[in-house]
């Protein structure tokens, strides 16, 4: 009676003990060692339960000295003995392992265990793991009073186990808000896009725990650009170009809705062959949003640990930072609009003040030199009236030039008669090289905002420009025509085409076309191969 008294002091000083220990690793080892002291065993174990409910995914131990442990090898998976309590939950109690059909024996170097006692540990209902104790003291069977006191201490255990899990959870959380707080200062505090993109990778894999972030912003050509990225294995990532169409990455932009893939090889979307080179299992997927409108996808590969998904925690944790990435990307990209619009309005503006010092003064000095030079003419010396006509000849060339440069600077007939005159005069100087150029216009004769007919008629201009210097074209088209509130400007010519989405591409000024369209929210579409000509299509809303 003693004895039952001792043991249930020790049971109740066991469970303060285990109850007043907030580190889970800490209150486990705890446990074990616990229910050995309770029981008189010389082994004694618990073995936590992984999330499938099939298998052992950690196993602590008391009784094994270090080197033992170490020549042993792996910790058990759960099979045998240890299997039949994860599959039924039930305590255990056996005189003999050896003797139990289900038994599978021990690995070499283990010691040698005879009397076994194992109970469940459960928590509302489901098992977390199992307490193995062994050897009782004295070459003895474990007793009735055994397995009782030992599922008392479950019990008290499940308890501190809920209390640890619940303390640990929410120093996390509130570590994790506070890293929050501080990412949303960093992220208020950055305006270019791209420090700011490497930013938010950076620290969404640091808050998450994952293998790998990636950012993907749209690109050219409906494309997805691979803006940033962090972590292991993403060394040359940045740049590569994705389908938008057929990836994982642009159904989630277009789907505009958060996903979790727990194995990417077993998603349709998935670019197979691009996730075996880069060597993920899962993913959390996360577009940028901002309003109703998707502008990019965060992507997390791999969570760290035996188990590389992600749970809801992770995915409520992306979703919270990329909301506020969101609003910084999109703050990013309207100041750098922004200032490449006033870049593109001063353009313009000193265009225009070029253009007009070109027509008005060095125009009008050289007219002036031409009088001047009437006189001359009639010299008698043929000599002098040779040198005279060489620089007449000069000085007509030269006003050709600066006439011609002006209206490549800013065309008149751009501010004064519209977009349509302006483009004429344009092909009509591209004729003059000995190329047929049509021009079909059907787009009224109301003038458009000014904004947009510069942006038409310097799309144009470069189109034009490219197929005169590179394409070796015989005959060019260029057609105005509006189509469901939008105006469009197309250039097609029979050329020798070229490749975009080659390197070389940007030399042809498309990316410079592309960024004076998005200023005034206009697309560009472009239609080549080699061999075959090219059209580049520009269409620019207006109201």
């Amino acid at each position: 009676m003693h004895d039952v008294s001792r043991r249930l002091r020790a049971l109740l000083d066991a469970g303060i003990a285990l109850n007043s220990e907030l580190s889970l690793d800490a209150l486990l080892q705890r446990l074990v060692e616990t229910a050995a002291e309770l029981t008189g065993a010389q082994y004694a174990a618990l073995g936590v339960i992984d999330q499938s409910g099939r298998r052992l995914e950690r196993f602590l131990t008391t009784g094994i000295d270090p080197e033992t442990r170490a020549a042993i090898g792996d910790p058990p998976s759960g099979r045998g003995i240890l299997g039949v309590l994860i599959r039924d939950a039930q305590p255990l109690r056996l005189d003999d392992i050896g003797d139990d059909p289900r038994s599978v024996g021990f690995p070499p170097n283990h010691p040698p265990m005879r009397s076994f006692l194992g109970v469940p540990i459960l928590q509302r209902g489901a098992a977390y793991g199992n307490l193995y104790l062994s050897e009782k003291e004295g070459s003895g069977s474990f007793t009735e009073e055994d397995l009782e006191l030992t599922q008392l201490l479950a019990g008290q255990a499940a308890v501190a186990i809920d209390n640890a899990r619940l303390y640990e959870s929410a120093t996390d959380w509130l570590r994790k808000f506070e890293t929050m707080n501080e990412i949303g200062l960093a992220l208020a505090s950055e305006l270019e896009l791209t420090p700011l993109l490497e930013l938010v990778s950076r620290r969404l894999r640091e808050l998450i725990d994952a293998r790998m972030v990636l950012i993907a912003l749209p690109g050219a050509g409906g494309r997805l650009v691979v803006a940033a990225a962090d972590g292991e294995g993403t060394y040359g990532l940045p740049g590569i170009q994705l389908d938008l169409d057929h990836s994982k990455m642009g159904g989630v932009l277009e789907r505009a809705r958060s996903e979790r893939v727990d194995s990417v090889l077993e998603d349709p979307e998935v670019d197979q062959t691009t996730a075996r080179r880069l060597g993920v299992q899962s993913g959390v997927y996360v577009p940028l949003v901002v309003g109703r409108q998707a502008i990019g996808v965060v992507v997390a590969h791999d969570h760290a640990g035996p188990d590389p998904r992600f749970d809801d925690d992770d995915v409520r944790l992306a979703e919270a930072l990329a909301a506020r990435a969101a609003i910084a990307v999109d703050l990013s990209q309207r100041v750098s609009q922004d200032a490449m619009r006033k870049v593109v309005q001063a353009q313009e503006l000193e265009r225009t003040r070029l253009a007009r010092e070109l027509h008005d003064e060095t125009g009008q000095a050289l007219t002036s030199i031409l009088l001047g030079l009437k006189p001359l003419e009639g010299v008698a010396d043929a000599d002098a009236r040779a040198a005279v006509a060489a620089v007449r000849e000069l000085v007509v060339s030269t006003l050709q030039d600066v006439r011609r440069l002006a209206v490549e600077l800013r065309p008149s007939a751009l501010d004064d008669l519209g977009l349509v005159p302006a483009i004429d005069r344009l092909a009509q100087t591209v004729a003059e090289t000995g190329m047929r150029v049509d021009v079909e216009a059907h787009i009224g004769d109301e003038r458009l905002p000014q904004s947009v007919e510069t942006t038409l008629y310097r799309i144009v201009q470069e189109a034009v420009t490219n197929v005169a210097r590179h394409s070796g074209a015989e005959r060019l088209s260029i057609t105005l025509m509006r189509k469901n509130g939008a105006v469009v400007a197309i250039v097609e010519d029979d050329g020798k085409g070229f490749d975009p989405a080659s390197t070389g591409s940007d030399g042809l000024g498309l990316v410079g076309m592309r960024e004076r369209l998005a200023l005034v929210g206009g697309t560009l579409r472009i239609e080549a191969a080699a061999g075959a000509g090219t059209t580049i299509a520009a269409e620019v809303p207006v109201t």
